[in-house]
C-alpha cells in the first residue's frame, strides 16, 4: 500500500514537471486575448455563456447547502482548474495550448458547477496573469468552463456505463474534455476570421490543425494526471467521493462479540 502510494506520488510529480515545464510559456500565452475578437462575436458568446453561469450558481448553492463538507473539495477542483489551465503553450496567432483541468471537477459536481468554476478561474486569469481577457471571456467561458466539462461528464458516464471502468472513464473525460476545449476554440476563431478562400472550413482547418499538434500530448498527459489526482483522492477522501456517490460505501465489519 505505501508502496503504491510512493509509486503515484512519482507519477503525478514526473506529470506536473512535464506539464510545468514542457508547457509553459511567458505571460503572452494566454486564453483568446483582450481585444482579439470581434465586439458582435465576443457579445454573442457573452450571451451564450450567461445562463449556463447562472445555473451553475443554483447548482453550487444546492451542492453546498445540502453537503457544506463538500466545500474543500470543490475549492480543490477549482484550484486544480485553475494551475493547470495557467500552463501556457503558444499555439496559434490570438491563443494558444494549454491543460484545462475541467474534467475532475465535472465528474465530482457535474458541468454546471463547474461552469462557474472555469469562469471564475478564467476571469482570475485574465485581472491577476494578463490570460484571456475580459471581452473575450464569454468565448473563452464557453470552449473552458461550458463545452468541455459537459463532454466531460457525458464521456464518463457513457464510458461507466459501457466498460464499468472507472478510472478508464476518468481518463477518456479529461482527455477528451480537454480536445473539446480546442475545437471549440478552433471553431470560435474560424468563425470570427473566416479565410478568404475556402471560408470558416478552411480556417478552421488550419486553427485546429495547428493546434492538435500541442494539443493532443497535453490531453493525454492530463487524463493520466487525473486519474493519478483520483487515486489520491480515492486514499484520503474517500468519504466525500462516498457522499457524491462515486465510489461504494465499504462494509463496515462488526467487531462486538
Amino acid at each position: 500500500m505505501i508502496k503504491s502510494k510512493r509509486v503515484s506520488l512519482i507519477l503525478i510529480g514526473i506529470l506536473s514537471f512535464y506539464l510545468v515545464v514542457g508547457a509553459s510559456a511567458p505571460a503572452y500565452g494566454m486564453h483568446i486575448m483582450e481585444g482579439y475578437l470581434p465586439p458582435g462575436w465576443a457579445i454573442f458568446w457573452w450571451v451564450v455563456a450567461l445562463p449556463f453561469f447562472g445555473l451553475g450558481l443554483r447548482s453550487l448553492t444546492r451542492i453546498t447547502q445540502a453537503n457544506p463538507e463538500l466545500k474543500l473539495l470543490l475549492a480543490l477542483s477549482g484550484a486544480f482548474t485553475f494551475v493547470l489551465s495557467a500552463l501556457k503553450m503558444p499555439s496559434v496567432t490570438g491563443s494558444c495550448s494549454h491543460p484545462t483541468g475541467t474534467g475532475l471537477g465535472a465528474v465530482l459536481f457535474g458541468p454546471l458547477a463547474m461552469s462557474v468554476l472555469g469562469t471564475l478561474v478564467l476571469l482570475f486569469q485574465a485581472l491577476l496573469l494578463a490570460h484571456g481577457g475580459l471581452t473575450t471571456l464569454g468565448a473563452n467561458a464557453f470552449s473552458m468552463a461550458i463545452a468541455g466539462p459537459f463532454a466531460a461528464y457525458w464521456i464518463y458516464h457513457l464510458t461507466i456505463r459501457l466498460t464499468g471502468k472507472q478510472k478508464i472513464a476518468i481518463f477518456i473525460a479529461a482527455a477528451l474534455a480537454d480536445l473539446l476545449t480546442y475545437i471549440i476554440t478552433s471553431a470560435q476563431l474560424a468563425l470570427a476570421f473566416p479565410a478568404p478562400v475556402g471560408g470558416f472550413i478552411a480556417s478552421f482547418a488550419k486553427f485546429a490543425g495547428i493546434f492538435a499538434i500541442t494539443q493532443i500530448p497535453l490531453a493525454i498527459s492530463e487524463g493520466l494526471l487525473t486519474v493519478l489526482v483520483w487515486n489520491w483522492l480515492q486514499s484520503y477522501s474517500s468519504p466525500e467521493l462516498e457522499l457524491l456517490k462515486l465510489i461504494k460505501q465499504e462494509p463496515q465489519i462488526n467487531e462486538s462479540i
